[in-house]
Parts: C-alpha cells; sequence; structure tokens
C-alpha cells in the first residue's frame, strides 16, 4: 500500500506518523503556540527527528463552533509557512489542512504533497477538480455539517453503515477523476457523540473493505479527555491508548500532536502484528 507524494513513494503497509502544526490562534489544543519563524521551524524540526513522516499544516481552526475566517486570510496565514518549511526542510512532506480548493492549488503549487479535507469535498465543489489537476494524495474526512454546527445534534441510524457509504460515494467520484491516491478519515469528533466516537473506533477494521489508507485522528480528543473527566492537555496517555486500538483495527497513518509516543505505539503494534 503505496501512496505517491510528488514523486516520493511513501510505503504505508508500516504505519506512518504525521505531525499536526497548528499555525491557528484558536485551535482547540496547541491555538496560538506557533506564532512566529522560530517556533515554528523548532516545532516541525521536533517532529521530524522524532519520527513524523508527514507534517500536517492547518491555518483554519475547526474544532467545533471556532470562527469561520475568509479565503484570503487562510491564505495569508499558510503560504508564509510552506514557503518557510520548505526553504528550511527540503524534504519535508506537507499535508495541507483545507477544505478550499483555491488554498489547496496554491500550496500544492509551493509544495505541499497532500491535501487533507475535513470536509471530504463538501464544502468547496471544485476541490475534487483541483486535486485530479495536481495528482497529490487526498485525505477524505467525513464530517457531518459544518464546524459551525456540527456537534449541536449528531443523528445516525447506523453510524459505520453510513460513514462506509459516504466514502465508497467519495471514492467512485474521485476515481472517474482519476484520482488514484485517496486516503479515508472517519472524522472522529466531527459531528459525532462520544459513543459514535467509540462505535467507529471499535469498528475501523470494517472500513478496510473499502480498499483505501486509514487515516485516525484521535489526538487529545474531547471524546478521550471527557470520558476521563480530564482536560486535553491531560490526555496523552488516553490518545496513546487510542492509537494503539486504531492501529491494530488497521489504521495506517496516525495524525498527532505527540509524535514521539506515537511512533513509539507503533513499534509495539509492529511486534504483535
Amino acid at each position: 500500500m503505496t501512496i505517491n507524494c510528488k514523486g516520493t513513494l511513501v510505503d504505508l503497509s508500516s504505519p506512518k506518523v504525521m505531525g499536526i502544526l497548528n499555525i491557528t490562534p484558536d485551535s482547540f489544543y496547541d491555538g496560538g503556540k506557533y506564532k512566529n519563524e522560530s517556533k515554528i521551524l523548532h516545532q516541525t524540526e521536533k517532529m521530524l527527528t522524532e519520527g513524523a513522516t508527514f507534517i500536517d499544516v492547518g491555518a483554519y481552526s475547526s474544532r467545533p463552533g471556532a470562527a469561520h475566517i475568509s479565503e484570503d486570510e487562510e491564505l495569508n496565514r499558510i503560504l508564509p509557512v510552506i514557503d518557510l518549511l520548505i526553504k528550511e526542510f527540503p524534504e519535508i512532506l506537507i499535508s495541507v489542512d483545507t477544505f478550499r480548493a483555491k488554498i489547496a492549488n496554491e500550496t500544492v503549487q509551493r509544495g505541499a504533497s497532500i491535501i487533507n479535507d475535513i470536509s471530504g469535498g463538501n464544502m468547496d465543489e471544485k476541490m475534487f477538480s483541483t486535486i485530479s489537476k495536481f495528482n497529490v494524495p487526498y485525505i477524505v474526512m467525513h464530517m457531518l455539517g459544518t464546524p459551525q454546527n456540527m456537534q449541536k445534534n449528531p443523528v445516525y441510524k447506523n453510524i459505520t453503515q453510513e460513514v462506509i457509504s459516504f466514502f465508497a460515494e467519495k471514492i467512485f467520484q474521485l476515481h472517474q477523476l482519476k484520482v488514484n491516491d485517496i486516503i479515508i478519515d472517519v472524522g472522529f469528533g466531527f459531528g459525532k457523540t462520544i459513543a459514535h466516537n467509540f462505535e467507529l473506533l471499535q469498528n475501523l477494521s470494517l472500513f478496510k473493505s473499502l480498499d483505501a489508507p486509514i487515516l485516525a485522528g484521535v489526538s487529545r480528543k474531547s471524546m478521550l479527555y471527557k470520558t476521563l473527566d480530564t482536560s486535553a492537555k491531560e490526555a496523552l496517555n488516553a490518545t496513546t491508548s487510542a492509537n494503539t486500538i486504531a492501529l491494530l483495527n488497521g489504521a495506517n497513518i496516525l495524525r498527532v500532536h505527540d509524535v514521539k509516543e506515537a511512533v513509539e505505539a507503533v513499534k509495539i503494534v509492529e511486534q504483535v502484528l
């Protein structure tokens, strides 16, 4: 199971880790931490040294109820960071966390090699055609509604079945456009109750039937810290537990704030598998 990141082939038969670099002022865990160049470079170098294969850069906060920002503001936040990272780390594989085709277009032209779309193409109708033009891996995430309303009252008849059929439809549409490298993300915490999230984690192996790499993003999320009645800051141990379950159930990529611990989880699980 290999993906082609602009000529760099990444073998996902051994799970990989994607480090999160939020350059938003209001992300749920690390918002506002990486405001200047030296902090951005230091954190990126730390994650790469600890074993991250990809760095996922996000300039639009998608936490529940986050403020909506304009396309221009997102572009102004993200482009200098892409330029900076590519200058400092020429071999870096950058994933851009955006649901906007224009941002995808501009960042891939500047050197980003993956697009990570929380809306799976639902928030910008031009996204799929933009991806097909560049032939970069595309992460399709499932979300009910938008970040502004997704947690109001999420209801499903059978969440696993509904999310699988969502992906089947999206994969079909993307294949029609000759997009080859599609990665799926069930979207923990995006329009789901805590019970929904744990049901998806438990059933993650069923998503292997879609024949696409699976990305799991549970890092420090409220499904973990609310279950333990603690905070995102104190949810590292819970994150490692959930990452381990995700790996045992077939996850190929872990998207995390804490790279070292995720890489260790991968190594331990690989000894078992």
